[in-house]
């Protein structure tokens, strides 16, 4: 069965399934930073050894898409997102159980991390990318990563609800009942397996060729070094902005309430990062995506922090903040096609995730050691803007490629 042929409600039950994952997998991890007070104060632990819990995670999820892109690549996706769904739920016990630094790495870091390369962006992206038609693929990423910010919405509310009135463990439970719904979801986004992808996607080549082409590639290769920036500075804000608020004598409350207002003003962003991508060039809009973050960040951080100024710092976030994901989707399936998407995008990803660790365990150093966030911010800022520019100057021409059938070269768009 090809995209085509698929029914209005199967095409459906995928695309919202994918949505409903990638919601309440990322809405979760984005709101571990609200835990972050209570458990430095009921476990006994630094806010270093708290970031590097979230660091190892984003290693763990790096390190580990490629290697699950290729199973799902090999496999289909079903298999691979359960799994992911019942790692989480072992993850999130033991960070509730934890009673040292320990313990509540190998949850929140190893568990969640491997968790997240078989239910977030990667897995989701390429589920969408073969429901849909080429012309409509840009747009529907976009609608799926738009629809799933609104998982931020819902678990920072709720993260923050729960630890105030019954505590951080009780949070987590809360959490517990979120992946539950992640089961069914990963069900129906699994049904993308049977369908079958289009020739013009499907070029005979074996994945070692792929993989080989790819990191031989100018273009990928730039793609994949900015990416570092994209995880550098959103990992380094949902991580330490609660605690900065906390620091600056804020209510804290206004750390959910950031997190919800990015993962809101995230659906406008989202989408219209995916529409505008099937209109104009992608390596310019992604460029100016990373140049505007870097703003964004240097002007709030410069001033004092207050509540309206956060607010509108997140609704600026939020509107660049999974905008990326159809963004770089889109370049990876325009230059090598969808065959191996989920691999190629997790070699990108790996990168995305050397920065999310940067940016968690080297935020919460920089504080311990300095005692302040400053050289932290000014940091992701500097490398922000070297990024944007760098990316849009990215070689968008998709190689040539030799088809071991008949030996004819190719240009796979």
């Amino acid at each position: 069965m090809t995209a085509a042929q698929l029914s209005s409600f199967q095409r459906w039950s995928i695309l919202i399934g994918a949505a409903v994952m990638l919601s309440l997998a990322m809405g979760m991890r984005q709101s571990f930073g609200l835990f972050q007070p209570s458990v430095i104060r009921d476990i006994g632990i630094t806010s270093a050894d708290f970031s590097l819990a979230t660091a190892l995670q984003n290693v763990v999820w790096g390190v580990s898409q490629p290697m699950v892109g290729m199973f799902a690549d090999r496999y289909g996706a079903r298999y691979v997102m359960l799994t992911g769904v019942l790692v989480y739920a072992a993850g999130l016990v033991l960070m509730m159980v934890a009673t040292s630094a320990l313990v509540f790495t190998l949850g929140a870091g190893l568990c969640v991390g491997l968790a997240l390369s078989c239910t977030a962006s990667s897995m989701t992206m390429t589920v969408t990318s073969r429901t849909v038609s080429a012309a409509k693929r840009s747009v529907a990423m976009g609608a799926v990563s738009a629809a799933g910010s609104l998982g931020l919405v819902i678990a920072s509310p709720l993260a923050q609800t729960l630890i105030t009135t019954a505590g951080w463990q009780m949070a987590l439970i809360g959490f517990l009942g979120l992946v539950a719904v992640m089961l069914p979801s990963a069900l129906f986004a699994g049904r993308a397996d049977k369908i079958e992808i289009e020739k013009a996607d499907d070029i005979e080549e074996t994945l070692g060729t792929v993989v080989q082409t790819a990191l031989g590639h100018s273009g990928f290769v730039v793609l994949a070094i900015a990416f570092f920036v994209c995880g550098l500075q959103l990992v380094f804000i949902t991580t330490h902005l609660p605690n900065y608020l906390d620091i600056c004598g804020l209510d804290p409350s206004l750390g959910a309430t950031a997190l919800a207002i990015i993962g809101l003003f995230n659906v406008i962003g989202s989408y219209a990062c995916g529409w505008l991508g099937g209109r104009f060039p992608r390596q310019y809009l992604l460029g100016g995506v990373y140049i505007v973050r870097s703003l964004a960040l240097a002007a709030y951080f410069y001033f004092p922090a207050s509540a309206a100024s956060t607010m509108v710092f997140a609704a600026v976030m939020g509107s660049l903040w999974l905008g990326v994901i159809p963004l770089v989707n889109g370049l990876v399936a325009q230059l090598f096609g969808l065959r191996y998407m989920a691999t190629l995008t997790g070699i990108a990803f790996l990168s995305h995730q050397a920065g999310s660790f940067l940016g968690a365990w080297g935020g919460g150093v920089i504080y311990d050691k300095l005692g302040n966030y400053d050289r932290a911010w000014q940091a992701a800022v500097l490398i922000g803007l070297i990024a944007g520019f760098v990316q849009m100057l990215m070689n968008v021409r998709p190689p040539l490629r030799r088809e071991p059938i008949g030996g004819a070269v190719t240009s796979a768009v």
